[in-house]
């Protein structure tokens, strides 16, 4: 068996429920998060998880944290798994953006592997700090199960970098709900995407929750 690397992003906040930039903002998770989180253990602690890798943010140790206590994991925190830094957009909404910033959101919208929010980073940038977590990851475990709790956009700058597809489609091509779950396997052919967006461990009434 290879590796198959689980990607968790974190439950709900108040940004994610409301559409604002949050990147380097560290709100905790709403009580529906941490049920999110909650859910999550409940369902994945009997895999024998090889490691745990979570971005150093409230949102994501907290979504982390119930699976670590059921299985004794100890978290691996790292700072490449951060979400992508919004710089003046952050804790503002779309709205707000393009009153303010109409040139450099047309930019971003249009091309954001290259383009990035006001004083933030491009998903290059996010590319080139998460996929050096990736790369730990896959050099220190060549099978077994390893979970990386990160965030939406940096999750699908991952997933878009292992599928080969185009770094500044990544909003166009993969949904990434709150609290959804993804999975790569790692084989003889590259990686293999078995498994994306899923929230269906989780109750009807989560699942119903705007997905932010």
């Amino acid at each position: 068996m290879g590796l198959n690397l689980y990607f968790l992003r974190h439950g709900e906040t108040t940004y994610s429920r409301s559409g604002g930039y949050c990147g380097l903002l560290d709100p905790q998770l709403t009580d529906q998060g941490t049920q999110m989180a909650k859910a999550f253990a409940d369902t994945y602690k009997s895999i024998p998880w090889s490691a745990i890798y979570v971005s150093p943010m409230k949102r994501t140790i907290a979504t982390a944290k119930p699976l670590c206590e059921a299985t004794g994991q100890e978290m691996q925190l790292r700072d490449g798994l951060k979400e992508m830094n919004f710089g003046q957009w952050e804790s503002q909404t779309p709205e707000w953006v393009k009153q303010n910033h109409l040139d450099d959101y047309i930019n971003w919208m249009t091309e954001p592997a290259w383009n990035p929010p006001t004083g933030g980073e491009t998903a290059v940038e996010v590319a080139s700090r998460a996929l050096l977590v990736i790369s730990e990851i896959e050099a220190k475990y060549t099978s077994g199960h390893v979970l990386v709790v990160s965030h939406k956009t940096t999750i699908r700058i991952i997933l878009c970098n292992l599928l080969g597809i185009d770094l500044g489609r990544y909003r166009d091509r993969i949904a990434m709900p709150a609290a959804s779950l993804s999975i790569v396997q790692f084989g003889v052919h590259g990686p293999l995407l078995l498994r994306l967006g899923d929230r269906s461990y989780m109750s009807e009434e989560l699942q119903s929750l705007p997905e932010g």
